[in-house]
């Protein structure tokens, strides 16, 4: 009974022995090299057998196919490999927004001009050289409304009273023509344009309708263009070291073991990207705000601020205006000779010389709606505004999604035999949540969470400045934007992005306050606000006076 006893005893301690040799064996490293080299890497770099792996810094130190030669490129194959679909899916997503606001900005701009050529065409037939000889008054119009879609800069409100003014002083004087008016008088008569209402309600539902139009139209093609450039510099920022070692880890250790065709766990893969993109997954709410204030202005743009009904018309609605003043410029004349007095006579000769040929209202005639020619060029905004809108809403979490992302496809294994970091084997490990606070325990990658990514920071900033002026225009205001881009030529900011290149850098301040702009430095992450001295005395100033008128 022993003697069999120490039998099983010697023939167990064999077995043992053989296979703890066949584990000591060095494995052959034939796939190794053929994979290393479809990389692009030289294959006799790669031993033909399994080495000690005691000199690697990252991957397992036992029996390897791996140098340290090998692992340092193959680490920096990883950074490469770890970036490309982060840049594709980044690149996809700002050439959406890239496109749409090309799309937006085209059309924006043909709008005014088919909106100028109609207007133009239209009253050359109807009002004749009566028309040609004022044009100039109705190009400036036109040209002010293209300047503040481009580059701001233009107070909407002052600029179309000064219009009507104009328009006003230009009327007045043909259908006066008996008399002579300085200078002076004309000032009494612009001055008063408001309380005559010589163009009926028009002018007043007209500035309503196109300063509402045109803040919306702006700040809508501004803020696709903002994304696009926000997901171009985000994508750009490169990964940490720690986050390059943990995904050679991930990616490329299973070579050094031989185990070419195995692919990394979904969870680990998971854990690997939170970390590394955990400075991304920070920009989520921002986004995701952006995302709702760009879709509540589209649906004004659809609706009340909807650019395309307001300048469709234009001419339609100017020349209802001047119909509405030729015929009560009798009463209109009356009320200005009583407030700014009676005007003298004008010299014979140069009243026969002034009045149009066939008279007054020969020339100011209604015209055939019918007439008008089409606008719009080819699209409509009932077709660029659902589009955008199906492209917002599936953008929306783009940040915090990205992991899952990435890990996902051929990327990752289909089962649980998977490379978990060490081993083929089940990974265990919990999935960390979103964001820098997070990863405090990712057991896959070191994350220092005390150092959040500055240009990221900045990005944040840049959308929430941005969506704080959708909002404004969403309710019908406008902000004043000013170009903090690093090339410091501080000059406004429009929807502009005349260039290739979009800043998107920019601090606000609303117009419709008197009080010094605020100016806040985009690099400031800390969210600090700085005054220069001038305008916080001035600051100051008008508080104190403020606060003395509500004592008074």
């Amino acid at each position: 009974m022993a003697g069999i006893s120490v039998l099983s005893l010697v023939w167990a301690s064999a077995v043992l022995l053989v296979a703890v040799r066949a584990e000591l064996k060095p494995k052959t490293c034939t796939e190794v090299r053929l994979a290393y080299g479809s990389k692009g890497f030289n294959h006799n770099d790669v031993p033909h057998q399994g080495v000690n792996g005691a000199q690697l810094k990252v991957c397992p130190q036992g029996f390897t196919c791996c140098t340290p030669e090998m692992e340092e490129k193959l680490s920096q194959q990883s950074r490469t490999d770890l970036r490309a679909p982060v840049t594709q899916l980044s690149s996809n997503l700002q050439n959406t927004f890239t496109q749409r606001h090309r799309h937006f900005d085209q059309f924006f701009k043909e709008l005014l001009d088919n909106a100028e050529r109609s207007l133009h065409d239209m009253f050359t037939r109807t009002y004749g050289v009566m028309y040609v000889q004022h044009a100039e008054l109705f190009k400036q119009f036109f040209q002010d409304l293209k300047r503040y879609y481009v580059s701001g800069g233009v107070n909407l409100e002052q600029m179309l009273s000064e219009f009507w003014a104009g328009l006003l002083e230009r009327m007045f004087k043909l259908v006066n023509v008996q008399y002579h008016f300085t200078e002076e008088y004309m000032e009494c008569v612009s001055k008063h344009t408001e309380q005559l209402k010589p163009f009926g309600d028009v002018p007043r539902k007209l500035k309503l309708q196109i300063t509402r139009a045109f803040v919306a139209a702006r700040t809508f093609a501004q803020g696709l263009a903002v994304i696009g450039d926000v997901v171009s510099k985000v994508s750009t920022v490169n990964a940490s070291p720690d986050c390059v070692r943990a995904a050679m880890k991930m990616m490329y250790c299973p070579y050094c073991s031989g185990q070419v065709a195995l692919k990394p766990c979904p969870n680990y893969c998971l854990n690997v990207m939170k970390g590394c993109l955990a400075n991304q997954a920070d920009m989520d709410t921002e986004w995701n705000n952006i995302m709702d204030a760009m879709l509540n202005l589209a649906e004004r743009l659809e609706g009340p601020f909807n650019i395309e009904a307001v300048m469709d018309p234009i001419d339609v609605k100017i020349s209802d205006a001047i119909m509405n003043m030729q015929e009560n410029s009798m009463q209109v004349s009356q009320k200005v000779f009583q407030g700014c007095g009676q005007p003298r006579p004008a010299v014979p000769d140069r009243v026969s010389r002034s009045a149009p040929d066939g008279g007054f209202n020969a020339r100011f005639r209604p015209y055939n709606p019918e007439e008008r020619p089409t606008t719009a060029a080819g699209t409509s905004l009932d077709r660029l505004v659902p589009d955008v809108k199906k492209h917002l809403k599936l953008a929306k979490k783009f940040w915090s999604t990205l992991p899952e992302s990435v890990c996902a496809g051929e990327r990752v294994s289909a089962g649980d035999e998977c490379w978990n970091g060490t081993a083929k084997s089940r990974y265990d490990s919990a999935v960390m949540g979103n964001g820098l606070a997070n990863q405090v325990a990712n057991p896959d990658v070191e994350v220092d969470i005390t150092k959040p990514d500055l240009v990221i920071r900045r990005q944040i900033m840049v959308l929430r400045l941005m969506t704080s002026r959708l909002k404004s225009a969403h309710n019908g205001h406008d902000v004043t934007f000013f170009d903090m881009s690093e090339d410091g030529s501080g000059e406004e900011s429009g929807s502009g992005c005349e260039g290739q290149h979009c800043t998107s850098d920019f601090v606000f301040t609303p117009t419709i306050t008197k009080i010094p702009p605020v100016i806040v430095r985009s690099g400031e992450v800390s969210g600090a606000v700085s005054l220069p001295l001038t305008s916080f005395v001035l600051l100051l100033g008008a508080a104190s006076l403020a606060m003395l008128a509500s004592r008074g």
